[in-house]
């Protein structure tokens, strides 16, 4: 438990202590008993519920995500140049008090939905783009405050830096982006860039006012339904531009095919007439190479055709009658008596 939230409840408890003292020093004062003891006890009380309320308003402690400003009516300036650390510290009771800031990180958006920016209903930044169309952007930044700069941001801002500084800051500063920008750069070639211009721009301006910018989110781009509709009507055009187009490409890619497949048939054709003119002639070389053979072995042998001859006949044969007016297939042997 908190030792301050501790004090202040045994200081609460203390002023409880003197209502009950009190209450019975009446009650025993109207009964005709003595008092003296009550009293007493009354002054204790009080003396000691002042003492805790002291200490209780001079014992503060910082939480370590806080940093705490000294508002003092002794200093000349009215606060301590010193910037509170997280931690148990002591103040001059009734004479200081401390202010203190979140150093945490926070998020603001500003939103075209109902419910989901910090401002209820519709809060888009309505911007104008070079060539005169409006749009609507949706933002988001978390930022946090510059544990060095807290002072600063008390005595300039205190605690309306949200309202007075981020807010207005953030929605100049994209309406000065997107008016160097024509409509369809900011939705599509140079979103990227205007996201950027408008994130650094942010930085630099809170930056000099002792905030840091963390990140800048740009949410949502809306535009009118009038131009919504023609950039709907481009996109169909686009797309039914790019279909036909696939088309043309499909049927150039049959054709291609058809092609080649004529090409391949083709070459397919050439190579086997080829094949074949080449069977053919080394297949007619082979029968001239055996013709010259049998020519070669012929002249050696004139009688081997008739041997042949009779080899082929019929084994059965032994008789052969031929008519005599004509000439035999082969020339018999001339026998020699």
């Amino acid at each position: 438990m908190n030792i301050t939230i501790l004090v202040s409840a045994l200081a609460a408890f203390s002023w409880l202590l003197v209502v009950a003292f009190f209450a019975l020093t009446v009650l025993r004062s109207r009964q005709g008993k003595k008092t003296r003891g009550t009293v007493s006890g009354i002054i204790v009380a009080i003396a000691t519920a002042i003492i805790l309320n002291s200490v209780s308003a001079g014992l503060v402690f910082i939480q370590p995500q806080e940093r705490g400003v000294v508002i003092s009516a002794i200093e000349p300036n009215g606060y301590r140049d010193e910037i509170m650390q997280p931690g148990l510290h002591w103040v001059i009771p009734y004479a200081e008090s401390v202010k203190t800031y979140s150093i945490s990180k926070s998020t603001y958006t500003m939103s075209i939905a109902q419910l989901e920016g910090d401002i209820q209903g519709d809060d888009s930044i309505a911007a104008r783009t070079a060539d005169g169309q409006e749009v609507y952007i949706d933002a988001s930044i978390i930022f946090s405050l510059d544990p060095a700069e807290v002072l600063n941001v008390h005595i300039i801002w205190q605690d309306r830096y949200l309202n007075d500084l981020i807010r207005p800051t953030v929605r100049g500063v994209i309406r000065d982006a997107v008016s160097q920008f024509r409509v369809n750069e900011v939705y599509s070639t140079r979103r990227d860039e205007l996201k950027t211009q408008i994130e650094e721009e942010m930085f630099n301006a809170l930056d000099e006012n002792g905030l840091i910018l963390s990140d800048f989110v740009l949410r949502n781009i809306t535009f009118t339904p009038e131009y919504a509709a023609s950039i709907e009507q481009k996109q169909i055009a686009e797309q039914l531009a790019q279909q036909a187009e696939y088309v043309v490409e499909q049927r150039v890619q049959e054709a291609e095919q058809a092609r080649q497949v004529a090409k391949g048939t083709k070459d397919a054709a050439i190579i086997e007439a080829e094949g074949d003119a080449e069977s053919q002639v080394i297949r007619a070389r082979a029968e001239a190479q055996a013709l010259q053979l049998i020519a070669d072995v012929l002249d050696q042998n004139p009688q081997l055709l008739n041997y042949r001859y009779i080899e082929k006949l019929a084994p059965g044969i032994q008789v052969m009658l031929v008519p005599n007016d004509n000439p035999y297939l082969l020339p018999l042997p001339e026998i020699t008596p």
